[in-house]
């Protein structure tokens, strides 16, 4: 067997295998007498089917089966034994014209495309702007009030409040304003005028004490939703529409949002338990905590700026375009060519970026530990509590969860490669010289609506 390469330019190649009838006979012959051992022709026992008859009805078969196995053992070797950095895959030649049925000698073109080489260098003559978003008193200030409305308690109310929770008996009403024979009734029917869709019937409640009677009419206030009035009457959807009239609610209690105190379950809420001791102490810690929440923002824009930067040193990369175009298209079955040819230009520099990204990890040394992977799992864990309201959830717990989640493989991978990125920009950052400025949260926000997004 023959396999040679001829590179037509500093991205792409021909690679040309050929093969002579001694390079895969043997093979043949013994994968077409399995074949007649397996399929036993009516008239012969197994295995002694005439050549002739074997040829003619399991030779294409068995002549494509050892010649494609052949052709891809022969490819492989030759990329692996010659390190061959390739980009996309092998792409059999348009050139490449066999009938594996006729002739003795085949000969299989593919084309080949190449990483380009280049230089990048990452180090203290490369400057690239870190901006720090400054935490105001008023940002301090804002988010305070946030998590003490957050953590606020309900209690007894003197009267209604456009938040509060009204509990009371809730009885239909005929036209003429008496209790309808027959009607709809909920002795325990709860509602909240925040939650109406109509002002005047909010109106109504609002400045009310327990006790007091309220006429109203729910289908006006719920602007006839189905669900919520088949809550509030304790009836199926389907029978909403029969009462659209008016309701008489008796209020039996009003519950209204206290805002959270400054105490110790308020600090451990929101800081971890023991963080906190005083009011003061609260605040500056919160204070901390934002700074550290807008070392995340800092640090993802550091990652725009950073890789525009570097890839600007680098400069336009030759590509084996062509090549890369064949392999998003087999790696997409749902994509025409004509949609990955409109597409390309925008994958273009993803695939640069990686490149690049890949010799940085190189020289750089980067590499992802067991403990990497846990720190950032335990991260997805706690944040995924956080969303429903439980910010201080036991280690062991969150532990437990971060274990679950890396055992599923492909999330280890999603997290492994999120590891990587930010290894990978903490390394630059570690590198490079910053031009460290200090911004204001709408000067900051005002730098991915100024062309500089990614």
């Amino acid at each position: 067997m023959n396999v040679t390469l001829e590179k037509t330019d500093k991205v792409n190649g021909v690679l040309t295998i050929s093969l002579v009838k001694g390079d895969y006979e043997a093979d043949y012959k013994k994968k077409l007498n399995e074949y007649g051992r397996k399929h036993p022709a009516k008239g012969f026992r197994p295995g002694h089917m005439p050549a002739g008859l074997l040829k003619k009805y399991y030779g294409g078969e068995a002549m494509s089966y050892v010649v494609d196995r052949k052709v891809s053992e022969a490819l492989s070797k030759y990329i692996i034994d010659n390190k061959l950095n390739l980009l996309g895959e092998p792409v059999l030649s348009k050139d490449t014209n066999v009938d594996l049925m006729k002739g003795e000698e085949f000969t299989f073109k593919f084309n080949l495309g190449f990483e380009p080489e280049f230089d990048v260098k990452v180090n203290n003559e490369l400057t690239i702007p870190y901006y720090k978003i400054d935490v105001t008193d008023k940002m301090v200030e804002e988010h305070d009030e946030q998590y003490r409305k957050r953590y606020a308690k309900q209690v007894a109310g003197e009267e209604v409040e456009e938040n509060a929770l009204v509990r009371g008996n809730l009885v239909e009403l005929a036209e003429d304003g008496s209790v309808k024979e027959g009607g709809v009734s909920n002795e325990r029917a709860v509602l909240s005028p925040v939650h109406f869709k109509d002002e005047e019937q909010k109106a109504l409640f609002i400045g009310k004490k327990k006790g007091d009677e309220v006429v109203y009419n729910p289908y006006k206030a719920s602007d006839g939703s189905a669900a919520e009035l088949a809550s509030l009457l304790n009836i199926d959807r389907e029978k909403v529409e029969e009462h659209k009239g008016d309701f008489r609610f008796t209020i039996d209690d009003i519950m209204v949002s206290q805002t959270a105190e400054y105490d110790q379950e308020l600090f451990d809420l929101v800081l971890g338990r023991g963080e906190a001791k005083t009011k003061e102490e609260y605040l500056v810690k919160l204070r901390e905590m934002l700074e550290r929440q807008f070392v995340t923002d800092s640090n993802y824009r550091f990652s725009i700026d950073a890789r525009q930067k570097i890839m600007e040193t680098v400069g336009e990369l030759e590509l084996p375009d062509e090549i890369l175009k064949e392999f998003l298209l087999m790696r997409n079955e749902k994509a025409t060519r004509e949609q990955v040819e409109e597409e390309y230009p925008s994958a273009r520099p993803e695939i640069v970026w990686t490149l690049i990204r890949g010799k940085l990890i190189r020289q750089m040394g980067v590499k992802v530990e067991d403990e990497d992977r846990m720190k950032l799992a335990r991260f997805y864990v706690a944040r995924q509590y956080a969303q429903y309201g439980m910010m201080n959830v036991p280690e062991d717990l969150i532990n437990e969860g971060a274990t679950r989640l890396l055992e599923d493989q492909h999330q280890t991978e999603e997290i492994t490669e999120r590891c990587l990125d930010d290894k990978v920009y903490d390394a630059i950052r570690n590198a490079v010289t910053l031009s460290e400025q200090t911004v204001s949260v709408e000067e900051f926000n005002a730098l991915f609506s100024d062309g500089k997004e990614e």
